[in-house]
């Protein structure tokens, strides 16, 4: 680990609104944690997520992803078993670490997300997203779970760390946060194709419709997955996320 944990008294402390409220994960969202849940997870928060394709942009080139439906099955297959997976039990774990106070726990999950990615252009992908949303969020809805993290981990922070750790930090449910999360994920790479392939928006949100049961399945089994469960299984996609670094023509930075 690259910073000591405090032996004492967490650095992260658990949440008042999320400390011994057992309803939370059921109860609907109160407004203010439904607003910034909406804030944070809207393309027009500026976190850059518009610049970053996932590889998405070799497919097109490729001939991997020519349609709707191509489009589709690549992102259904990014979210059940590679990125969208591995980031939604980063975020899963994340998220319980801030809101048990959980330091270790933190540092942890925190160290590997920022290990665990296949290329070049996906650190730098997750880690400025992540930098991005640290630096915007704290400026505007500063918490105290931020400045534990800092404290904890001076590492690169991975995006979906970022995002949890504010969620965890107001007190934001995490059935409720994830789902948000692996949603405005699926939206980014289906934003990253109808630029690309091109596709219309209404066929963008046809695809939206139908990767529903996929996210609600990957978050079912992020919140279950352990972290020496980890793994990926998309090596297609980490291929395009590799030759995309040498593409001769771009508009995406990944």
């Amino acid at each position: 680990m690259l910073t000591s944990m405090s032996k004492t008294r967490p650095l992260v402390r658990p949440s008042p609104r999320m400390r011994g409220n057992a309803r939370a994960e059921t109860d609907h969202l109160e407004a203010a944690a439904l607003y910034r849940l909406m804030t944070w997870l809207s393309p027009a928060y500026p976190v850059g997520a518009f610049s970053y394709s996932g590889g998405i942009e070799w497919a097109v080139e490729a001939g991997d992803i020519s349609d709707a439906e191509t489009q589709r099955c690549w992102i259904e297959i990014m979210l059940s078993a590679g990125a969208g997976m591995s980031d939604g039990i980063f975020f899963s774990h994340a998220h319980r670490a801030v809101t048990g106070g959980n330091d270790a726990a933190l540092v942890e999950v925190a160290e590997l997300a920022a290990a665990f990615v296949p290329t070049q252009e996906r650190f730098h992908e997750t880690t400025a997203m992540g930098r991005a949303f640290l630096e915007v969020t704290q400026a505007a809805w500063s918490c105290a779970a931020f400045a534990g993290l800092q404290q904890l981990w001076t590492g690169p922070v991975a995006y979906p760390i970022a995002v949890a750790t504010a969620c965890a930090g107001h007190g934001i449910p995490l059935d409720a946060a994830l789902h948000a999360f692996l949603t405005a994920v699926s939206s980014n790479w289906i934003s990253a194709g109808i630029r690309l392939i091109p596709l219309g928006h209404t066929d963008g949100q046809r695809i939206l419709k139908a990767l529903e049961p996929t996210v609600m399945a990957t978050a079912k089994r992020a919140v279950a997955t352990r972290l020496d469960e980890l793994g990926s299984a998309v090596f297609r996609a980490d291929i395009a996320s590799a030759r995309h670094e040498t593409q001769y023509t771009r508009l995406f930075r990944s």
